[in-house]
């Protein structure tokens, strides 16, 4: 094992022994037997299904839960000496198959906690995907469009905003701070989720949803399923000068085209909202914030500097 991967199978160890048995919160995001939308096409019990040929990610595989039937937020506070107000809802990447939960999810918490950053991990409803690409109008107070595989995820995600912000003084939260974080599938979540600018995809629940499910923020990180073939932004996409402030990280190699993280970007750029953009030339899929000896692995550190610049962390 070279000198880096050691470090980086260290350096994940140490994250997700911190960070994955050490929630401050946990919610279930629905009552039981009350979620709306599509449920997802579970079979058996919430499990792991890594497996043992599994290839691994900055030296060590990643846990893949499965089958999630109950959308949970899994809450991680940063110390009180420490927090700065901020918040950010984590949406774990995953093809909407599983969820790479330490990967893309803890490991993520545990940055943003050491940043003094609220996080909350969406723990959104698995497998979805065999609802197709099919778009539909969301049954919300304002329509969206959106994919049918996507819209249970989203509906998830935008619970978890309200309740982050209806939570925000029991859990020392700026309010008008609360961003939204997604990887690949969870990226597109996330997108769509901060797209909506506070039109919910669900009808208002209970008094959860008082307050509102927009994100004031998003970083989008090698997202999936926002262009075309050809590699233009999706017509039903719709950006405008009310849409949060993004940030993007993606490699020219991926398999999911860095051109679904320039498209919107492009897009953001002639509504006149200020966005950060950084495409690496080498990087693949999947990676999350495990150091490599690649660049693209440096994304958090450029994250963190957009961040304070934006004055996103600040008391």
């Amino acid at each position: 094992m070279t000198m880096m991967r050691l470090f980086s199978f260290l350096l994940v160890t140490c994250l997700s022994s911190f960070a994955a048995d050490h929630p401050s919160e946990v919610l279930d995001l629905w009552p039981e037997g009350k979620m709306p939308g599509p449920a997802a096409q579970v079979q058996g019990e919430e499990r792991d299904l890594t497996k043992d040929t599994d290839r691994d990610v900055g030296g060590s595989r990643i846990i893949k839960l499965g089958h999630v039937a109950q959308p949970q937020a899994h809450v991680f506070l940063p110390p009180a000496d420490q927090a700065n107000g901020a918040a950010v809802v984590i949406c774990p990447g995953g093809g909407f198959s599983i969820l790479a939960w330490d990967l893309e999810g803890t490991e993520v918490a545990d940055w943003l906690n050491q940043l003094g950053v609220a996080a909350v991990v969406v723990k959104y409803r698995v497998p979805t995907g065999g609802h197709g690409k099919e778009l539909v109008a969301s049954p919300g107070d304002g329509e969206v469009t959106i994919a049918k595989s996507a819209l249970g995820p989203t509906m998830d995600a935008q619970r978890a905003l309200s309740l982050t912000r209806t939570n925000a003084g029991a859990w020392k939260i700026d309010p008008q701070r609360i961003g939204i974080l997604g990887f690949s599938a969870g990226g597109h979540t996330a997108a769509m989720a901060a797209l909506a600018t506070g039109r919910r995809t669900y009808a208002r629940f209970d008094a959860g949803d008082e307050a509102s499910c927009a994100a004031n923020f998003a970083l989008l990180i090698y997202p999936a399923w926002l262009v075309d073939d050809a590699g233009s932004l999706l017509p039903h996409l719709s950006v405008s000068k009310e849409t949060p402030t993004m940030f993007f990280a993606h490699a020219a190699d991926d398999g999911v085209s860095c051109l679904n993280s320039t498209a919107l970007f492009t897009a953001l750029k002639k509504a006149g909202v200020p966005a950060d953009l950084h495409i690496y030339a080498k990087g693949g899929h999947g990676y999350g914030l495990r150091p490599t000896d690649l660049p693209v692995t440096h994304w958090p550190k450029r994250a963190e500097e957009w961040l304070r610049a934006s004055n996103l962390l600040n008391l």
